[in-house]
């Protein structure tokens, strides 16, 4: 079982379109059973009372344009025990980075990874958040999440 959390700052835009693209394409490739994909915060912003927020609308559509659902997501924060429950950690940017680093500690540094790193353009994700533009940041999860199916598919042809 591949566990995997994508990870950035609320959880309401770029970790989530990434938890949703990869799920979506995982069950496109009949590998569900392989897989344990979630998503979470390094800040906790959006979580109030162990509530979390919903996605954000404009990230939402942007999901919907693509034929996929962010109904029933909402924001979670990522926890020092999570370190002991997901194999890999795919951060969004470099501070998420940081960010996961400080939450669960140096003995989980290598399984903290970003998401680009898994594309021929390695960097950060674009965020929406500041720039408006969800199109660009879909680009990069969707590319970023190819690259990282990719990279278990040819870790799992290997161990044949």
């Amino acid at each position: 079982m591949n566990r995997i959390m994508f990870v950035c700052l609320g959880n309401i835009c770029r970790s989530p379109m990434a938890e949703i693209i990869f799920r979506d394409m995982v069950e496109k490739t009949g590998r569900s059973g392989e897989f344990l994909i979630a998503s979470s915060a390094t800040s906790d912003e959006n979580v109030w009372n162990g509530i979390g927020s919903e996605v954000y609308p404009p990230a939402k559509k942007i999901l919907e344009k693509h034929g996929l659902s962010a109904d029933g997501k909402r924001a979670v924060q990522l926890t020092a025990q999570d370190g002991a429950k997901y194999d890999m950690f795919i951060c969004m940017d470099r501070y998420n980075v940081r960010n996961v680093s400080r939450i669960l500690g140096t003995e989980n540094s290598d399984k903290i990874r970003m998401l680009m790193d898994f594309t021929a353009q390695p960097g950060d994700v674009s965020d929406p958040w500041y720039t408006g533009d969800f199109e660009t940041a879909y680009k990069d999860i969707y590319e970023g999440c190819n690259g990282l199916l990719e990279f278990f598919e040819k870790e799992m042809a290997e161990s044949v």
